[in-house]
């Protein structure tokens, strides 16, 4: 629920900053290692958005596929998890370059 709360208050501030009185959309995205339930999150926002300048707006959610990096072959790879192992040496992979996110990447204001 306090992700939920925080993406409404974002987008609630920056209407206000911008003198909107509706918010017709907003855009975030989700890292898949954010460790986010969407199901979750979608429920949450929509309750949590009633009585705001958010009511009636959708949340649309770009989920953003995690990448490793293998330091020995210098490639990037989709990952599940945040340990994983290259599919091309087989060395454990530690670097995380994507996947990690979860920011309000824009909103539609009336």
């Amino acid at each position: 629920m306090s992700i939920a709360l925080n993406i409404i208050n974002i987008a609630g501030r920056e209407a206000q900053e911008h003198g909107a009185a509706e918010i017709r959309s907003i855009n975030i995205e989700i890292g898949a290692l954010a460790g986010v339930e969407i199901s979750a999150l979608e429920f949450c926002y929509r309750v949590a958005r009633k009585g705001t300048a958010a009511d009636r707006a959708e949340l649309v959610i770009d989920e953003i596929q995690a990448l490793g990096f293998c330091r020995h072959c210098e490639k990037e790879f989709p990952i599940d998890f945040f340990v994983s192992i290259c599919p091309d040496c087989g060395e454990a992979v530690n670097e995380i370059r994507k996947g990690r996110e979860l920011r309000v990447r824009s909103i539609q204001i009336v």
